[in-house]
């Protein structure tokens, strides 16, 4: 164990050490501590587990960024007890260090009456801003993005261009990329590295680059956060219907966007509504509410499994050890069209399948189907007669059904994904639920007619 590591343990600021600073009042030193040792976001965790009391203690001892950086990682709940207690001139101060896209967050997630006192906490010209950004729909670029941006002038110098970014770059929330407009147009950008590493007597005109990525303040902001991911960009910059920039979606704002993004898909892929808020913040009522309805179709939806069940009642009379293979085929079959949905549907998110592709995806489904089920088929075979669950027929008869199983379930799992981003659809809705009770019902039909035909019951 080396010193370094002692050292670097012994300053590490936990939660009980917070509290114990605040217990014996060393409030110079946590301050320091919190400067030194702590960054915002690990702070917002832990300030989550702290009374009310205790929270706003700390708060209080940040420095305004650090104050605004950590409130923006807080959870609603935190957030509005923070309001609450503190005063009209420190909810200013944390307004004004808080950048506008962040705001319209926070403004979005707060009641009424709480929404009222921080606008009154903002300035006019950051008040009309905030109302410019709230009348973008839901989920568009526009609602995301950031008004506060680094915008040039073709004619500028690149020593000029340096000088507006000193003069302005404090109260931007990226300085990397700037932009240059004309007539508030986007015509061009130019990267900060550039301009460093140029003669400054250039015009920016000169090393502005014109092929350029945009975005619309209409498009999905999922498709901008693909955008960003995929070229690399720090930023995205967001224009009007007339070509007019209107501001940017940062890097940090587009794996937010992902990450909302990719936990709606897995909630709805689980059957479960999806939910900003976090699993301990959501009441159980909430999350009955959010099951239930799933749920009650798919019990529902099983009468049909049970009514055609019932229509062989005969068969299983005859030979009931045939009841005793139906989990193993529906259960295999679900299995398989929730791999081939899954796969199919990330490919969707992420723009490697589109809909044209629906007959070579088929395709390729099939025949990974052909060879999982032979190899399912002749393993399962070998068991049932090791097992003594029946002879070289009963063998043969699962055998073929689970390969017609497998077949069936990597179509449906495939094709349904892709239809319904056809029609409009979420994909994710085409998931494990509604897959499995699809493939359960083509099971039972095609395991009754095939044994039916075999053994002529």
């Amino acid at each position: 164990m080396s010193e370094e590591w002692v050292e670097e343990q012994k300053e590490e600021l936990t939660d009980e050490r917070i509290l114990q600073m605040l217990g014996e009042r060393q409030y110079k030193e946590l301050k320091e501590e919190l400067e030194n040792h702590m960054y915002p976001v690990d702070l917002a965790d832990i300030l989550e587990g702290f009374g009310q009391k205790q929270m706003v203690m700390v708060f209080r001892l940040l420095a305004k960024e650090e104050a605004a950086e950590t409130f923006t990682y807080m959870n609603s709940d935190m957030r509005e007890l923070l309001i609450n207690s503190l005063t009209d001139s420190e909810l200013e101060e944390v307004m004004e260090e808080m950048y506008l896209d962040d705001t319209v967050d926070v403004l979005e997630e707060m009641p009424a009456n709480v929404v009222d006192r921080l606008l009154l906490a903002t300035d006019e010209e950051k008040r009309r801003q905030i109302n410019q950004l709230l009348q973008y729909p839901e989920d568009s670029a526009g609602s995301v993005m950031n008004v506060d941006y680094i915008a040039l002038r073709k004619e500028m110098t690149v020593a000029e261009a340096i000088l507006r970014i000193r003069q302005v770059g404090l109260n931007r929330e990226t300085i990397y990329t700037c932009y240059v407009t004309e007539k508030k147009k986007l015509i061009g950008q130019v990267d900060v590295k550039e301009l460093l590493t140029t003669s400054e007597s250039k015009r920016i005109e000169e090393i502005m680059e014109t092929n350029m990525l945009y975005a619309h303040t209409t498009d999905d902001q999922e498709d901008v956060a693909w955008t960003i991911t995929k070229y690399g960009l720090i930023a995205l910059p967001i224009v009007d219907r007339e070509m007019c920039m209107v501001g940017i979606v940062t890097v940090d704002d587009a794996m937010l966007v992902l990450q909302e993004e990719t936990t709606e898909d897995i909630s709805i892929m689980a059957g479960v509504q999806p939910s900003e808020e976090s699993y301990f913040g959501t009441t159980v009522l909430e999350h009955v509410k959010s099951r239930i309805p799933w749920l009650m179709f798919l019990m529902l939806s099983a009468t049909v499994t049970q009514m055609i069940m019932n229509s062989y009642e005969s068969a299983l009379a005859v030979m009931p050890q045939l009841a005793g293979f139906i989990p193993m085929l529906t259960g295999t079959g679900g299995n398989c069209g929730s791999q081939s949905s899954t796969l199919v549907i990330r490919g969707l998110a992420v723009e490697e399948i589109e809909f044209a592709d629906l007959l070579k995806v088929i395709w390729k489904e099939v025949r990974i189907a052909v060879c999982i089920s032979v190899i399912l088929s002749v393993v399962n075979g070998i068991r049932i007669m090791l097992m003594g669950q029946g002879d070289a027929t009963m063998a043969f008869t699962i055998g073929v059904t689970m390969a017609c199983t497998i077949i069936i379930a990597k179509v449906v799992g495939c094709t349904l994904p892709l239809v319904a981003e056809k029609v409009g659809l979420d994909p994710a809705i085409m998931a494990t639920p509604l897959i499995s009770t699809l493939v359960d019902i083509s099971t039972i039909s095609v395991y009754f007619a095939i044994v039916s035909a075999v053994f002529a019951l």
